[in-house]
């Protein structure tokens, strides 16, 4: 049996949260579901009192939801044999509740690792729904059209297991589709034989941002598929936390993975060039290490953020962003940056979901703090002046992953894509009854 707590219940404020704490959830209720019985009953005790389900795991991407008032918010918290890998398939099971520090501990000891994201506290189910931006995404594209199988539970409390034979056109549509189909409480992927990559990060001083742009843009013109990286501008606080070197300044980082020692080690030597760095380093690493390399937060945290497509950027487009969020800005995003995509992101995957590709070469993410309504307010305004500046580059296209609320079908999606969905959600969720700000007729 599910816990259910409520409003008037001591420990509701604490079951109410998500990783991110800028969002302020108030759902009707909270159920924490630990196997796939609690997941139905949950959602029959809300089908019975007419509320909406919003399904959770780790909760990072939280804010983009609507209000939770009317709904129940369902924790999945299935921890009973979270990771099961087949390493002579190069496949892994993975359970809803599962962070990607999760898969990638079972999998390194076989030689292996997975397509996962820049932060290892990320839930492997949401990341997956939302398409699934890799470290390795050039080289291998999405990380959703890498899974075989899902294991769900549909809105009226049937169990399915589907896949490209059985329920293909829920198979599509869950991959990079969102979480307003179904709850699902395990996936199937494929994963990589690899035990080593060419990695690395180089940080420098924020003077030096115009003469690294300027080079990094360049390179990624010719790069091949090889290589994943990114650009960042980051306005570090204080915290003892941060290494000294960069600690309380500003700061630019240029990191990437590379399945291709001969790129990578090309891109770290164009870096070199750049300045003194502040701190960073490349060379052969474990691929266990590649989930840390961006250091992104991995506890609980207050943010905001929002992010666009891009075409191919020139001069214009380097000075526009700086002008924005460089050395002579004033902005209160602590993150601004782009992420190389392009390569096998932009080639439309065999027998892919309904996000096949990305439809831009790069992805703008701007990101800062949401702890009160002044810092939420600045950061909220200094996201639509950087947004704003770089609006000549931005493709009509948003990523799911890192969309914010104003992420709709019909603008991630192509139109014969959105018409498909209807048909699937029309066959899977007439009621409705899942809460989803990418859910059609929400």
């Amino acid at each position: 049996m599910p816990d259910f707590i409520l409003p008037a219940d001591a420990d509701y404020d604490s079951a109410r949260l998500a990783w991110n704490l800028g969002a302020d959830q108030r759902p009707a209720a909270v159920a924490v579901a630990r196997n796939v019985e609690d997941v139905k009953e949950s959602l029959a005790w809300a089908r019975e009192r007419r509320l909406k389900v919003t399904n959770q795991t780790t909760g990072h991407a939280a804010e983009a939801l609507p209000g939770l008032e009317g709904s129940l918010l369902m924790k999945t918290e299935l921890h009973d044999g979270m990771v099961e890998i087949d390493a002579e398939a190069r496949t892994a099971r993975v359970l809803a509740g599962a962070s990607w520090d999760d898969v990638i501990t079972a999998a390194t000891p076989h030689g292996l690792t997975a397509l996962h994201g820049s932060s290892p506290s990320v839930g492997v189910i949401g990341y997956l729904l939302g398409g699934g931006l890799s470290t390795y995404g050039r080289s291998h594209g999405l990380a959703c059209n890498y899974i075989d199988a899902f294991e769900v539970v549909t809105e009226d409390g049937t169990e399915l297991r589907v896949d490209a034979d059985t329920e293909p056109e829920l198979f599509w549509a869950l991959r990079g589709g969102g979480g307003g189909l179904a709850v699902v409480t395990a996936v199937e992927i494929e994963l990589l034989p690899m035990a080593e990559v060419f990695a690395g990060a180089t940080f420098l001083p924020i003077s030096a941002a115009a003469a690294t742009l300027d080079a990094w843009i360049k390179w990624t013109g010719t790069a091949n598929d090889s290589t994943t990286s990114n650009f960042r501008i980051m306005r570090m606080p204080p915290f003892e936390e941060i290494p000294e070197p960069i600690r309380g300044r500003a700061v630019v980082c240029v990191d990437g993975v590379s399945v291709d020692q001969a790129s990578g080690e090309e891109l770290a030597s164009l870096l070199a060039e750049c300045g003194e760095p502040l701190m960073g380093g490349w060379g052969v690493q474990p691929t266990a290490a590649v989930t840390r390399l961006h250091g992104d937060p991995e506890e609980p945290m207050p943010g905001t953020g929002d992010s666009a497509m891009l075409g191919s950027l020139d001069e214009t487009a380097a000075q526009s962003f700086l002008t924005a969020v460089g050395p002579d800005a004033t902005t209160s995003l602590i993150v601004a940056e782009l992420r190389h995509a392009g390569g096998q992101l932009g080639q439309p995957a065999r027998d892919a979901g309904v996000l096949d590709r990305l439809d831009g070469e790069f992805l703008l993410f701007g990101t800062g703090i949401a702890a009160d309504p002044g810092t939420t307010a600045a950061t909220v305004s200094d996201l639509a002046n950087l947004f704003e500046a770089m609006e000549p580059w931005t493709g009509e296209t948003k990523f799911v992953n890192f969309a914010g609320a104003d992420c709709e079908f019909d603008n991630c999606f192509p139109r014969e894509a959105v018409d498909r969905l209807r048909l699937v959600f029309d066959q899977y969720s007439p009621q409705r009854l899942f809460l989803d700000s990418r859910a059609i007729d929400n």
